[in-house]
């Protein structure tokens, strides 16, 4: 474990684990097989990878998309680990040198497409490796059950029977318990245990809009999003060009997405967007699986999804870095509609059911009246209690009185019962409003007594008055014809005076209030990091993401690191990047300062030490036999800052106890004085030097003990 935290530390700049990978990565090292359940943005990856720089041998990445890995490799290289992929979009010298790397153990991981797998090079190339883990990264495309099967996921069961020794672990952001168990089953994991994390995804805000004029619902969103990155999502290919040409025509900066495009194009569409050149990509759901860009701030989905899991997933896309985006769903009846028609072209009946509970279980999503996050997370089998969760428009908007809407129901129901149970809520409503469509003068039913009985409302506060009973359970609505029914509790209502309360607004909102969670950092900074960051990733050829994450330029912006040591804390900040671009970032963080006298963006905390001797005070209680972790504790501040007083006092000739400073490391004696051998001919002005001639042997913290103590010797 002190290794695995150590890799933790140096090359992904992490100071601690997110919920359960510590556990995964226990079980995955220990070679046990795991399958791993982690909503999009949770951590999956790094399950996986630091395992892979454990293990001697080599790990393989199955992934279903290219693009996937070509984004994982380039943030792995960027970290300074070795990671190839082989598949089918490399030219033939790419090709033989990622090879060549695998074949002489180069590589400690290789990415490569379910369908790659069993050709004839790649076959021999396992065989002549040694192979410590297969990675089947979105796990759920082996399961009929799922809402992305694919066929040549099938095979990789044999993988796993044909590599025994290695071990096997299967990562999905979506799978219900169904799913999971067929994961279990077509891939012949042996004793796999699960590893469920939560799916609530905090930062995402959600967001149901009834789709009124779509175009200038969305103008108006994307208005309060300028200059950030998105996904809008549309069912059909002509809709997306269509909205990328009068968004464009408009001053938005838009590119198209879909099938129908060309490879070359969708690939040269996908890349502006990853490298920030374009801001919104408007795409079908093509798009975006295992796009690993961290900095996307909105997700909106134009037309409603076919599935709760494609759903969860393309909001996923957002707010991969922590930070607050935004996720607005337009909803209309029409959108039912159409995806049932086609859902009705399917020849498969158990296919056909199948995706009509799905689109139900959407439709229920999108009309329910509590918190967001209820029907979503419990779809995927975990239990939210929370009765307000802050980051949906239900739970923000102020409540409404609720009235007493039990004639209103009982009209409903008379409705439901006199048309014969077997109309939709649509036709329902049109009956009780006296509409005389065809339809109803066909079957009659202007000659019913609930015919025109409902004119006191509009037929939207119908539909908010139907959402409810059918909330509340009165009413059950047929999967696949989507006709209504009477459930028990009805009755009460209609027969023995059970009164029903609920809501009736007159107007439906058109947009809802944003709640507003504004960062703690100094914008105009980060903004300059943001410019700069841009710069370089131009330069290398790279997404401006792969340099360093939103949630990295933010934690700088607050915190105003003035060295490397104080940089290293930063969350997302490893060795290799600070070796390759720590001097470009303080030196923009230093001029700032310098021109604004502005050291920090953070509140003065208050601790028990203060005034120009903080560092004297510091060095005596150490010098009392505290721990620096003790003092910190104690003091409310954090490790480093201790450190840094430690090191303020002894650079003014003060001493300290060398045996308590000796009890801070746990270095071999050896390469201490290799150490110290180092300070001495190299100085101590800058510890990365030094990093980087003894690599993994030591870390940031071990040097900033080592350099106090040699000056402490010095004095």
């Amino acid at each position: 474990m002190i290794e695995i935290r150590k890799k933790l530390k140096t090359i992904f700049g992490y100071d601690s684990f997110r919920p359960l990978q510590e556990e995964v990565i226990t079980k995955i090292v220990a070679k046990e097989d795991a399958l791993v359940i982690m909503p999009t943005g949770g951590g999956k990856s790094l399950c996986y990878q630091i395992p892979a720089l454990v293990f001697e041998g080599l790990t393989i990445v199955l992934s279903p998309l290219i693009s996937l890995m070509k984004d994982q490799v380039e943030q792995l290289t960027q970290l300074g680990v070795d990671a190839v992929v082989l598949n089918s979009s490399l030219l033939p010298e790419e090709y033989a040198h990622n090879f060549n790397k695998v074949k002489t153990n180069q590589a400690k991981l290789l990415y490569l497409a379910p369908e790659s797998l069993f050709k004839e090079d790649i076959q021999w190339l396992l065989k002549a490796v040694q192979l410590d883990c297969i990675t089947v990264d979105e796990a759920h495309c082996i399961s009929e059950w799922g809402h992305d099967f694919r066929k040549e996921y099938r095979m990789l069961g044999a993988l796993r029977e044909k590599f025994s020794s290695a071990v096997c672990v299967a990562l999905t952001a979506t799978a219900t318990p169904r799913v999971q168990d067929d994961i279990i089953k077509n891939l012949k994991l042996v004793n796999a245990k699960k590893f469920v994390a939560s799916f609530d995804r905090k930062n995402l805000f959600l967001q149901v809009m009834p789709k009124l004029d779509p175009f200038s619902q969305t103008a108006e969103f994307l208005n309060e999003h300028k200059n950030q990155s998105g996904i809008i999502y549309c069912f059909s290919r002509r809709q997306v060009d269509e909205l990328h040409e009068n968004l464009s025509r408009i001053g938005f900066s838009t590119k198209p997405y879909h099938a129908g495009l060309g490879d070359g194009e969708r690939a040269a569409n996908q890349d502006l967007f990853s490298n920030d050149k374009v801001d919104i990509i408007i795409a079908t759901i093509a798009f975006g699986m295992g796009i690993n860009k961290s900095n996307v701030r909105f997700v909106i989905h134009y037309d409603l999804p076919k599935n709760l899991e494609s759903y969860y997933q393309e909001i996923g896309r957002s707010g991969r870095d922590g930070v607050r985006a935004d996720c607005l769903l337009l909803f209309s009846n029409s959108d039912t509609a159409k995806i049932n028609y086609f859902i009705n072209q399917k020849e498969d009946a158990a296919e056909r059911h199948s995706a009509k509970v799905h689109l139900e279980a959407m439709v229920r999503y999108a009309e329910f009246d509590d918190c967001r996050r209820k029907p979503l997370i419990t779809y995927f089998g975990e239990t939210y209690s929370q009765s307000n969760c802050g980051m949906c428009d239900n739970c923000i908007t102020e409540a409404k009185e609720s009235e007493d809407i039990t004639v209103a129901a009982q009209k409903f129901f008379s409705a439901v019962k006199r048309t014969g149970e077997i109309f939709g809520a649509g036709y329902v409503i049109d009956v009780l409003a006296g509409s005389e469509n065809e339809k109803i003068l066909r079957n009659g039913h202007q000659k019913l007594s609930v015919y025109g009985v409902g004119k006191e409302y509009t037929k939207v506060q119908w539909k908010q008055i139907f959402t409810q009973l059918l909330n509340k359970k009165y009413i059950t609505r047929d999967v696949e014809f989507g006709s209504l029914k009477l459930a028990a509790s009805a009755s009460d209502v209609l027969f023995n005076n059970e009164k029903v309360f609920g809501r009736a607004e007159a107007k439906v909102r058109s947009s809802a209030k944003r709640l507003m969670i504004k960062e703690d950092y100094n914008e105009e900074l980060f903004e300059m990091l943001r410019q700069k960051r841009r710069q370089i990733a131009e330069s290398r050829n790279i997404p401006p993401y792969v340099v360093f994450s939103d949630r990295t330029l933010i934690e700088m912006a607050k915190e105003f690191p003035n060295d490397e040591f104080q940089l290293s804390k930063i969350s997302g900040i490893g060795e290799k990047k600070i070796k390759t671009y720590g001097a470009i970032f303080l030196s923009i963080i230093k001029r700032y300062s310098d021109r604004t006298n502005i050291t920090s963006n953070k509140p003065p905390v208050k601790t028990k030490i203060s005034g120009a001797k903080r560092y004297i005070e510091v060095a005596e209680a150490f010098n009392k036999n505290n721990s620096i972790a003790a003092i910190a504790q104690n003091m409310n501040v954090k490790k480093e800052t201790i450190i840094k007083h430690l090191y303020d006092y002894v650079q003014k000739k003060n001493k300290l106890n060398p045996q308590l400073l000796l009890s801070e490391i746990e270095l071999k004696k050896e390469i201490q004085e290799n150490i110290f051998a180092e300070f001495r001919s190299e100085g101590v002005g800058s510890l990365s030097v030094v990093k980087e001639k003894f690599g993994e042997e030591v870390t940031y913290d071990d040097l900033h003990i080592l350099r106090i103590m040699f000056l402490n010797n010095q004095s």
